[in-house]
């Protein structure tokens, strides 16, 4: 995977308006908030085992009913096209979850 630059990173980016961009690392973030523990942990899961499909495993924080994703391609050096994939498919997932 080639990392995003330019104009091709402003347009995959558009793709996903509530991802927070983080120039320094050249990820996207994003906070979920679900009901409670159970609801988060199921996410969780469901995107766990959606990285093992993919080969591609996030790196995420989760306090009770919140979880904090953090996308970046390591190998590529910052954020690619399989990042933002990944991004638009976890949205999907958690409904309206984001915050």
């Amino acid at each position: 995977m080639t990392k995003l630059d330019g104009p091709a990173l402003h347009a995959q980016l558009a793709q996903v308006p509530h991802w927070r961009f983080d120039e320094d690392a050249h990820a996207i973030e994003r906070r979920f908030a679900f009901k409670d523990f159970n609801e988060a942990f199921a996410f969780m899961t469901r995107v766990a085992l959606a990285a093992e499909q993919r080969n591609h495993h996030p790196e995420w924080f989760n306090v009770y009913n919140r979880v904090d994703i953090t996308f970046s391609t390591h190998d590529a050096g910052g954020l690619t096209e399989k990042d933002i994939d990944f991004a638009l498919w976890v949205d999907a997932v958690a409904g309206d979850a984001g915050t």
